[in-house]
């Protein structure tokens, strides 16, 4: 099976053609020049040092949020067009499971992949390996850095942060840190059940800011 896999859910881009377990072409990045721009490009590219064609692709499978609004929106309106135009299947996968996955070999530590949401708050979930699979502990969701801390403290068990966001709030967070980047092919072995193209939506968790302002303006009509 030949898949596309797209996480565009934070700032760092990660997107990797498999064919099976075989990673065919990759490439993760940190460059601060907004995803539109980047992944068109970067899909194109990866076919090229694939050497394969965009009909021979079984499936997409894209990181569906929590994230940056903006990013999230990106990977999954490409992954929907890409699916639809080649007739293939979709797969979505929480970005915070899918960062979770980045951590190969701590089975004894609890993991929660942090995504900063702003005002001292963040994306995040629990999830545990657990003979070679993700497990969700506690479900993604949007919480304010110090309730985070406090669930943490009340489960009793060592833990470990994952993700560039977590280094870059370690001072409010405290614990141990793994500063993974996204890595795209760990998202093959979260897929399940492929999703109906036309009625996948994104999981935001939180509504944008602008969403919230347009829903105060009507209420306010």
């Amino acid at each position: 099976m030949n898949l596309l896999m797209i996480d565009t859910s934070n700032q760092p881009m990660s997107i990797a053609i498999m064919q099976d377990d075989t990673v065919l072409a990759e490439t993760t990045s940190e460059d601060k020049r907004d995803h539109s721009s980047q992944l068109m490009p970067g899909i194109q590219h990866l076919f090229e040092e694939a050497k394969i064609e965009k009909n021979d692709i079984d499936g997409i499978v894209v990181a569906k949020g929590p994230g940056s609004y903006t990013g999230v929106r990106i990977g999954v309106t490409t992954a929907k067009t890409l699916a639809y135009a080649l007739n293939t299947k979709l797969y979505g996968v929480s970005s915070l499971a899918a960062l979770a996955a980045t951590v190969k070999n701590d089975k004894q530590k609890l993991l929660v992949p942090i995504i900063d949401a702003r005002r001292e708050a963040v994306y995040t979930g629990v999830y545990q390996n657990v003979d070679g699979n993700i497990t969700t502990i506690i479900k993604d969701q949007y919480l304010p850095i110090e309730e985070l801390k406090k669930q943490l403290t009340e489960m009793n068990q060592p833990f470990l942060y994952v993700g560039r966001d977590a280094d870059k709030l370690s001072e409010h967070l405290g614990g141990e840190i793994k500063n993974n980047l996204p890595h795209a092919p760990t998202m093959k072995q979260l897929i399940t059940k492929s999703e109906p193209i036309h009625t996948f939506v994104p999981n935001y968790i939180k509504l944008s800011e602008a969403e919230r302002n347009w829903l105060n303006q009507q209420k306010q009509n």
